[in-house]
């Protein structure tokens, strides 16, 4: 599907490009689209609907259209995504004539569909853990609201004006920069009374920093290494001169720009479809708890091994204490000072470990399998299960755990947390299918104003195939290796990179200008995201305060 738009940033394509840009899509597909995209939305509405109906949560019509405002907004913003992001991936089959633009945006937007309902999820809960702990433990709370739809807008904005000036912005830094933005605005409100879980769990932010900022430089320098390989290995011509107007690559050539093509959809999908999904996690299990806040999927025959390794845990954990005891009603507040001054190593908090394990496995056997909690205990498990399961991740990864536990200890303190993030961290199928098809179809609208960029702003002539083929190989395997360790990575940096690097290594050089403008757009959209999302943050948390005391 194409648009005309006015033009930017991102002007006029080449001659021999515009009648493809702009070729009309059948009046059919249109529909399709169309129909694709509402069945999405009355899908997952149908879903939560029955998911809620089965735990018998009744959702009042005020909770449910709340719920169903918040779906959108976050699906709209995968949407956007996938216009935003995606069109890196196409750029270089476009501009090397490998494939026509329609064709290559439904191509991309499949694969793209393919890569989030293969996704493991761990990205989608490394997001989550960057936001305040009391946030995340009380979602369901005003507070909570406003957090989830301040991130979201000021995601979503930001990434549609990035757009509109035809800049390849990244969406993963847009959403870190909406989440650590609301982390800073909670911690003034609460003006330090609540120190770290107030704030942004820094810990998570520095390792999710870490990748977001290293991941462009490793695509850069990995590109220009690798088509410097090419040129000195394979030493075919055609790889790196300008493609002919209108004429495809040569077939062995073409099968391999269009593999790195779908390579780069697929990796695209897995890693920041996940975002999406972890962002519906959080409205869902605010507006419905009993229904998201546990895995009630689990089947019954799961509840034996759970209470075993708890009450494993609690063995080891008590043993640790001493003499130290904490009576349940305390070892809550103990575990949550523990996470907020990321200080674990001290019998009371052993003992406040051991006392909720205890409680988990005794609660858990009682009822017999997380599908029979009943509403009215969901909300405190679910907590109880994430407090222990973030307090022994701060113990198990500390540099002298070694010193402090045996390996079995280790290894049963870990298998635990494997049943705690089982129980707690998960991710339903309609929540995949649905963000899948948001981020799929959003790669068929929008994609002109990114890809003219990427194709023809960055290097100072045209794209060649040993380029294309490099930067996207590169991207895909930086892509790909992110997720495998749950770290959230910008398809766009690590791709437009990679053409800057085979830009360099193919002896073209750079235009000054486009890069000026890629790096304002990467230093300003952390803080800018920042400074939107908890200015909105602020704004409705205030509004719904003033509503609550009238």
């Amino acid at each position: 599907m194409s648009t005309t738009f006015p033009a930017t940033l991102a002007e006029s394509p080449q001659p021999a490009l515009r009648g493809r840009f702009d070729s009309r899509s059948h009046p059919i597909a249109k529909w399709v689209f169309i129909g694709v995209l509402l069945g999405g939305l009355v899908y997952a509405g149908l879903s939560v609907m029955t998911d809620t109906r089965d735990v018998g949560e009744q959702l009042a019509f005020g909770a449910f259209a709340f719920l169903a405002l918040a779906l959108v907004i976050a699906l709209g913003f995968e949407f956007v995504n996938g216009f935003h992001d995606t069109a890196n991936a196409v750029a270089t089959v476009i501009y090397t004539n490998s494939m026509p633009a329609q064709l290559a945006v439904v191509w991309s937007g499949f694969f793209n569909f393919l890569g989030v309902m293969l996704s493991s999820g761990a990205v989608a809960y490394s997001i989550i853990t960057l936001l305040p702990v009391d946030l995340i433990l009380n979602v369901g709370s005003s507070a909570g609201f406003a957090m989830i739809f301040s991130l979201l807008l000021a995601a979503l904005l930001w990434n549609l004006a990035t757009w509109y000036v035809g800049l390849p912005n990244s969406s993963s830094h847009t959403l870190i920069g909406s989440i650590l933005g609301v982390g800073f605005a909670n911690q003034l409100i609460q003006s330090g009374a609540k120190g770290g879980t107030a704030g942004v769990e820094w810990g998570q932010a520095y390792k999710v920093l870490t990748g977001l900022w290293m991941a462009p430089l490793i695509g850069f320098a990995a590109a220009l290494l690798l088509l410097f390989v090419m040129r000195r290995v394979v030493r075919n011509p055609r790889l790196y001169a300008q493609p002919d107007a209108g004429a495809p690559p040569p077939r062995g050539i073409r099968a391999l720009l269009i593999f790195t093509c779908t390579a780069v959809s697929f990796a695209h999908g897995g890693n920041d479809g996940q975002k999406g999904m972890g962002l519906i996690m959080l409205i869902l299990i605010g507006c419905a708890p009993t229904a998201y806040a546990l895995n009630r999927s689990l089947p019954t025959s799961a509840t034996p091994a759970f209470v075993a390794a708890a009450n494993g845990a609690s063995a080891t954990f008590d043993a640790k204490a001493g003499d130290v005891t904490v009576t349940p009603a305390e070892a809550r507040g103990v575990l949550t000072r523990a996470l907020q001054v990321k200080s674990v190593d001290t019998p009371e908090v052993y003992a406040a470990i051991e006392t909720v394990s205890r409680g988990l496995a005794q609660r858990v056997g009682d009822y017999g399998a997380l599908s029979k909690v009943p509403a009215e205990a969901t909300p405190n498990l679910r907590n109880d299960m994430y407090l222990v399961l973030d307090t022994t991740k701060l113990i198990t990864k500390a540099k002298d755990a070694g010193t402090r536990f045996s390996e079995p200890e280790l290894k049963a303190i870990t298998a635990y947390q494997g049943l705690l993030e089982q129980g707690t961290r998960f991710i339903p199928l309609w929540v995949k299918i649905t963000v899948a098809i948001a981020l799929g179809l959003g790669t068929m609208v929008g994609w002109k104003r990114i890809v003219v960029t990427v194709g023809e702003k960055i290097g100072k002539s045209h794209m060649t195939y040993g380029m294309g083929a490099s930067a996207e190989l590169v991207a895909a395997s930086v892509i790909l290796m992110a997720e495998r360790f749950g770290l959230p990575v910008s398809t766009t940096h690590i791709l437009t990179s990679g053409v800057a690097g085979a830009s360099v290594a193919n002896g073209q050089g750079l235009q000054g200008r486009t890069i000026r403008n890629m790096a304002l757009a990467w230093v300003l959209t952390l803080p800018a995201a920042m400074c939107l999302s908890g200015g909105l943050y602020w704004v409705m948390l205030t509004i719904v305060q003033a509503g609550a005391t009238r």
